[in-house]
């Protein structure tokens, strides 16, 4: 007979996803599967200390399923620290569906997902994220009251995220050129779409020199012709020569290859999870003299907008909110050089020193 220790040991052995999970300690994972719609999905709950956990829904052609938790993994972990350094009330989470969203996507997929979300009685919030819009959580709406950016309320949180990501970008440019203006600066974004198009949008009306490219042929040519923005290759956009290098499609984007490439100050985009390993390419990009933004706090209007939507708040107020980002991307920086630590453990010990204080609050005896 085996000793709970064996018991233990062998299952962690013959099952990595358990080994994964406490990686960093996450609390839950659901699987997901519907023979009949076809869906496949994976929901993360990383930490719920602060509150339920809020995080969109993602649908990819991911080339493998573990490829797919890799990536709900390290999203819903990046929720925790993005709802914790903004000052609110939500714990992290994040949802994968594997399949094409132009093709494979349809009510029945998105309601029978709806059914998965409202099994976890509230300690999961979803909302859109990418190959989602809030039409599709419309239709998960149908099936569980636990999702937000919904028409009509709080709607699409693109345009908060876009605005977030620019006031960041402004704050990182004021301490790196000595001001804030955008002006004449060579800006290369990397994915135009809902959160990347609104960027664009933002930095040519301020007279920035953009770069695009996207995967969407279609999506690119609107972008880069209603802005003036000059399209390059998907691989072509690491050899820009560039101020600041925004990535706003998938992450793991500023890696070994590319570091090599790049020509760039500031690095500060949409994307979750842009350093493909935070320890190492944290410090590489200090080393290099290049300002990375964090990127759980600098794209977090998205979910500043969906937190408007759950507490009630105007549109303003989550403007107002994303606006902060600002202030917030100069504390980060100031305190990076000031201590020579890289700005991703700034920002992931600021995260974690709310977690852990209101984790240790007491109730009275």
């Amino acid at each position: 007979m085996f000793e709970v220790k064996d018991i233990r040991e062998t299952a962690l052995a013959e099952n990595p996803i358990v080994e994964r999970m406490s990686q960093y300690n996450h609390e839950q994972l659901l699987f997901c599967n519907d023979n009949a719609t076809g869906l496949r999905a994976i929901i993360a709950v990383h930490n719920t200390v602060l509150g339920p956990a809020l995080g969109g829904t993602r649908m990819w052609a991911y080339n493998s399923e573990l490829e797919a938790l890799t990536d709900v993994l390290r999203l819903s972990r990046g929720m925790t620290y993005k709802n914790s350094i903004s000052g609110l009330n939500l714990g992290g989470g994040k949802a994968v569906i594997i399949g094409d969203a132009r093709k494979h996507k349809n009510e029945a997929l998105m309601r029978r997902f709806g059914k998965f979300v409202n099994s976890l009685g509230g300690k999961y919030i979803t909302a859109e994220d990418v190959g989602i819009s809030t039409a599709d959580m419309s239709w998960v709406n149908m099936e569980t009251n636990h999702v937000v950016g919904l028409p009509g309320k709080s709607g699409d949180p693109s345009p908060v995220t876009a605005y977030g990501v620019y006031m960041g970008m402004k704050a990182a440019a004021k301490l790196q050129f000595g001001s804030d203006s955008l002006s004449g600066k060579k800006i290369a974004v990397q994915g135009v779409g809902h959160v990347g198009g609104y960027l664009v949008s933002h930095l040519a009306k301020e007279g920035a020199q953009i770069f695009v490219t996207d995967i969407h042929e279609e999506t690119l040519k609107r972008v880069a012709s209603a802005n003036k923005a000059t399209v390059v290759g998907l691989d072509e956009i690491y050899d820009v020569d560039m101020d600041i290098y925004a990535p706003c499609a998938l992450g793991a984007t500023v890696n070994d290859d590319t570091l090599a490439k790049l020509k760039c100050s500031i690095i500060a985009g949409a994307a979750n999870n842009q350093l493909k390993n935070e320890v190492v390419h944290g410090e590489v990009v200090r080393d290099k003299g290049i300002i990375y933004v964090p990127d759980f706090m600098l794209n977090a209007g998205g979910v500043i907008n969906c937190y408007a939507e759950v507490k009630g708040f105007t549109a303003d107020w989550a403007m107002s909110k994303a606006e902060e980002i600002y202030n917030r991307t100069i504390s980060i920086i100031n305190r990076s050089k000031e201590s020579n630590i890289p700005t991703y453990k700034i920002a992931n010990t600021m995260a974690e020193e709310r977690i852990n204080a209101i984790g240790n609050i007491k109730l009275p005896m």
